[in-house]
């Protein structure tokens, strides 16, 4: 067992142990480093400032390799970065291939005049330059998306987008080129399946943090420390961590176990690990099921989607999380594990108020199977917001209906944002079973559905607004319904 992350910067290697583990890495860049080009300015994901790209060994690869994305580093904390590859902007123009010259990203802000105050710009760079890792000619529309998670204030996103579009012009080595892998490859060999537990002493405290490689060593540690904090993208905790709101003396990371990262499509359902990523099922939906792929395209932003985790999502248990409404309505199944064995758990059962759920304190999601809407059911997901990326909910909505000629042969509803949990609407549900597919019956339906949820006023809107929105959601889906079957 290790007591250190073996992590490497710019492809120069750095053991880290005791309090360093514990930091955001943005901290441990600018503090221990001197890398101050990444800069902390939001402190939770939102600006992108602190954007790096972060590089994981490609273990599908028959050569020695590293996939890059990327990540927010004020969220991301140093102990589950072990065997990655952080590539700063720093590093984007200092490194084998660049002698130092800027890279075309650089020089096109530079033409381009795709930068002001310049507090955001490294940012930008480094997030440009990881778009340009998986694709050499981006479309302007690929890059708004692709930046949505980099915010600027003075300069205006269309010198930047143009920037964008120069620079796709003058393709820069990939970072693999510029950052050899095999060097940092045979660095980990032997030791990537080591677990690793870190400690260090606060006042009269022990802080840990354990780091395991199999799902079992994972159910025994929990077992034998069951108040544990367990992080996975580290999304919101990051957040909260920074903010003060988030305390522990044990943690336990699950970034390095393999076997909760799994996706795949098996016959007609998705089955995801625990720690699958948003990047990874937005991939794998988009032509599978546009709809869900249009509410995990805005999902956070690039780089939360590239941390970020399914599992985490549910385990969050938000009244507005943005996958449960569809999970809702899939009727998700839910692979539960713990030290005494595995049991499956239906979604619709697993809440049981704000914030809690059926899982015992020594037990893990592990896996989540989604079963597929049929090709002759309808299927429509909302997300009402301030603003269209990146911004929290303030009504999600999921609606799955199967028609048998103008009668409603079944569906399933849920919404989110009414409760303190996400909700399915049962007497809603029943009274639309079997009557006519039209207008007045979805109008009254909205009345009925109003009756079953208790939303709240908050800074995202008042109760009356939900109100609103949770009977005109059912008039919508009709007649998006009615113009897709005019259509076809």
């Amino acid at each position: 067992m290790r007591d250190h992350i073996l992590l490497f910067v710019n492809g120069r290697q750095h053991r880290v142990s005791g309090a360093d583990a514990f930091i955001p890495l943005s901290n441990f860049l600018r503090e221990r480093l001197a890398l101050c080009g990444t800069k902390i300015v939001c402190s939770e994901g939102d600006c992108g400032s602190c954007s790096v790209l972060c590089g994981i060994a490609d273990a599908a690869s028959a050569k020695p390799t590293f996939k890059y994305a990327a990540i927010d580093s004020c969220i991301r904390f140093v102990y589950q970065l072990d065997g990655c590859n952080i590539v700063t902007v720093e590093g984007i123009a200092d490194n084998e291939k660049s002698s130092g010259q800027l890279n075309s990203v650089q020089r096109a802000m530079i033409d381009c005049h795709g930068s002001q105050c310049g507090f955001c710009t490294p940012g930008f760079v480094v997030a440009m330059t990881g778009m340009l890792e998986n694709d050499d000619q981006p479309s302007e529309r690929q890059w708004r998306r692709g930046l949505t998670g980099n915010l600027c204030r003075c300069t205006g996103y269309t010198p930047i987008v143009k920037a964008g579009l120069q620079c796709s012009q003058n393709r820069s080595p990939k970072i693999n080129e510029c950052f050899p892998p095999a060097p940092m490859v045979a660095a980990m060999s032997g030791i990537s399946d080591d677990e690793i537990r870190i400690e260090h002493v606060v006042g009269e405290a022990t802080q840990t943090i354990y780091c395991p490689t199999s799902l079992e060593q994972a159910t025994n540690f929990l077992a034998d420390n069951p108040s544990a904090k367990i992080v996975a993208g580290a999304t919101d905790v990051g957040v909260q961590f920074n903010k003060g709101f988030c305390h522990s003396e044990i943690w336990m990371d699950l970034n390095r176990v393999s076997a909760l990262k799994h996706l795949k499509l098996a016959g007609n359902a998705i089955v995801a690990g625990a720690c699958a990523t948003w990047t990874d099922i937005e991939n794998l939906v988009e032509k599978r099921l546009p709809q869900f792929y249009e509410i995990v395209s805005v999902f956070g932003s690039p780089q939360i989607r590239n941390v970020g985790t399914i599992g985490g999502n549910i385990i969050n248990a938000s009244p507005i999380a943005d996958s449960l409404p569809f999970l809702f309505v899939t009727g998700a199944e839910l692979q539960i594990v713990g030290k005494s064995g595995t049991r499956k758990v239906n979604i619709n059962d697993f809440y049981q108020g704000y914030k809690t759920f059926d899982m015992q304190p020594a037990e893990l999601l592990a896996q989540v199977k989604i079963p597929l809407p049929s090709n002759d059911e309808e299927l429509r997901l909302y997300k009402i917001s301030r603003r269209k990326d990146l911004d929290i909910s303030s009504f999600t909505a999921a609606i799955r209906m199967k028609l048998d000629g103008e009668a409603i042969e079944s569906c399933a509803i849920a919404y989110g944002a009414v409760g303190p949990v996400v909700l399915r609407l049962p007497e809603t549900e029943s009274f639309l079973i079997g009557r006519t597919f039209d207008l007045n019956t979805m109008e009254q339906a909205g009345y009925i559905a109003v009756k079953e949820i208790a939303p709240i006023t908050d800074v995202r809107g008042g109760d009356e607004y939900r109100l609103q929105l949770a009977r005109n959601v059912l008039k919508k889906f009709f007649h998006e319904v009615r113009a897709a079957g005019a259509l076809a």
